[in-house]
């Protein structure tokens, strides 16, 4: 079997707002970034503090019997608990109080009040635990598209996707390890959309996902007080090695008019990719006009011109 490729993700210390934009940035890779003032979160964030702050407001969690949470065959249930409640449970490991079974996995996903209209920003969804939190703002006010609060049990392991927009991730507590993989990448992810196919990336199933050994593997660890650089389309599989809080921030890198106006999650293709995708379905069902040996020859055809004219060559 051949042997993946990987790599580790560079780790900065102390990087400026000014360095950040002139020699990272451009270079469009994950870097983890340590050392940057995040406010009191990272010490007051305990289990306790958390469950007084924000009380008893209701919330929507991901509730999985199995660790490796998926978001392709739906292996979860939503459930409702008070929030001081669920972050209690978060944090055990066996529990009294259950769902599904005494060791199942929870996960807060931080939305709108209005999930199909309002996007997710702490501020809005927990402004007391938002007063605790320096958001590093190496983008633009006008850029800032959402700020998600996701709460982690221990072991937790979210399905790999990418998002459409250039993200930070603020581990506050706890422990992650992230796997990413890189857009050009995308041929060996065997992708349903945003999200790739293969759970397990540790273990895949090489019967199933042959060309997934291709892809080249990207990892960092990050410790409470880490912040992880997320471009956009970068495939990111996030793993709990203990239970945490981290903080996403979204923003804008493209012009915004681009996105499409009714995605407040940050995940839905830009517009001129979308019609893109519309107009090639259709011309591959134009195709299926023609006998066999012409579709092949002719969507062969389309591949190369596809990569004549939109592949790039200068990826390092």
């Amino acid at each position: 079997m051949a042997r993946r490729e990987r790599a580790a993700v560079e780790r900065l210390h102390g990087v400026t707002r000014e360095r950040f934009l002139r020699d990272i940035y451009p270079r469009r890779k994950p870097v983890v970034l340590t050392g940057l003032e995040l406010g009191t979160c990272t010490t007051k964030w305990t289990t306790d503090y958390l469950s007084q702050a924000e009380g008893s407001k209701e919330v929507k969690i991901h509730v999985s019997a199995v660790p490796q949470m998926d978001f392709l065959s739906k292996n979860f249930v939503y459930r409702t608990l008070p929030f001081d409640v669920f972050v209690r449970r978060a944090a055990e490991v066996k529990h009294k109080e259950y769902f599904l079974t005494e060791d199942e996995k929870y996960y807060l996903r931080s939305v709108g009040e209005d999930v199909r209209k309002d996007i997710a920003d702490i501020r809005k969804q927990f402004p007391i635990l938002a007063e605790d939190v320096h958001i590093p703002e190496y983008f633009e006010k006008e850029q800032f598209f959402s700020s998600v609060f996701r709460i982690s049990s221990a072991g937790l392991q979210l399905w790999t996707h990418y998002d459409v927009m250039d993200n930070f991730l603020i581990q506050v507590t706890g422990k992650k390890r992230v796997v990413l993989y890189s857009p050009r990448d995308a041929p060996y992810l065997y992708l349903s959309g945003t999200k790739s196919e293969v759970l397990d990336v540790d273990n895949p199933d090489l019967e199933k996902y042959p060309l997934f050994v291709k892809a080249k593997r990207y990892q960092c660890v990050l410790e409470a007080g880490d912040v992880l650089f997320i471009p956009a389309l970068w495939f990111h599989n996030v793993l709990s090695e203990e239970f945490g809080v981290a903080l996403n921030v979204f923003w804008k890198h493209l012009p915004a008019e681009s996105y499409d106006k009714t995605d407040t999650y940050g995940n839905k293709d830009p517009m001129a990719a979308s019609r893109a995708i519309q107009i090639l379905d259709r011309a591959l069902k134009t195709l299926e006009e023609l006998p066999e040996e012409y579709r092949d020859f002719y969507a062969r055809r389309m591949v190369l011109r596809i990569q004549e004219k939109a592949y790039r060559n200068d990826y390092g």
